[in-house]
């Protein structure tokens, strides 16, 4: 019996996310990767909202800051983007603040700035 968290939702959002590299490979900015991850989504259907305002409370009270992931598929895992030479502590932690937020439980840091390959790194809670 296997462990991993969204195990097919994961491997329709890693299939975009390879085609996207492929085609584009890597140097660009992120917002070239949203676009081009928006259209292999909806070509692979793989349901999303793009860039969702996350509202955040503190002790139950609304804050007037917010989050924007880059994306949240199927309703319950967020991907967030990165276009840098390796995906960062700060980065994990911020997907994990994206987590903490929404409630949800598993978190995708995609970084299109590595080389030779597309770096996918798994945050579950």
């Amino acid at each position: 019996m296997s462990n991993i968290i969204y195990k097919e939702e994961s491997y329709a959002i890693q299939g975009a996310i390879f085609e996207v590299y492929s085609e584009m490979g890597n140097g660009y900015l992120e917002a070239v990767y949203q676009e081009c991850l928006e259209i292999e989504f909806e070509t692979k259907n793989v349901s999303y909202i793009s860039q969702p305002t996350l509202k955040l409370k503190y002790k139950k009270r609304k804050l007037k800051k917010s989050y924007k992931p880059d994306f949240i598929c199927f309703n319950k895992i967020i991907v967030e983007i990165k276009g840098v030479k390796a995906i960062a502590k700060e980065h994990q932690a911020q997907v994990l603040n994206y987590l903490k937020a929404t409630e949800l439980k598993l978190g995708l840091i995609v970084n299109f700035g590595a080389y030779p390959k597309v770096e996918i790194k798994r945050i579950a809670l």
